[in-house]
């Protein structure tokens, strides 16, 4: 989230949007945006159904316990809502600059 803030005077200049979306409530993601101050809209996905339409909601494990959560991606989506780019499981230092590349 912090390195598309950081470069969101690009993704303007190229006429694109940002959207956040996690699981968690309205709430969680006000604090979120407060506290890293980011320019851009958070959507909440408490059913996870926008996680699951893009295939990103699975089973992830930490510590030998295994739970459901968002795969970290991104996806460029084009102003005739084509996906461009959809990187899936990728890393947060590498998400802005392939995304940038992408628009």
């Amino acid at each position: 989230a912090c390195g598309f803030r950081d470069n969101y005077p690009v993704i303007e200049e190229k006429n694109a949007v940002v959207l956040g979306v996690s699981p968690d409530g309205q709430k969680s993601h006000q604090k979120f945006k407060t506290k890293f101050e980011l320019p851009f809209t958070l959507l909440v996905d408490e059913d996870h159904a926008i996680a699951e339409a893009y295939g990103v909601w699975a089973e992830k494990s930490m510590y030998g316990k295994t739970y459901m959560g968002i795969n970290r991606s991104h996806f460029v989506i084009d102003e005739n809502g084509q996906i461009v780019e959809a990187a899936l499981k990728v890393k947060p230092e590498d998400s802005v600059a392939s995304a940038l590349k992408a628009l």
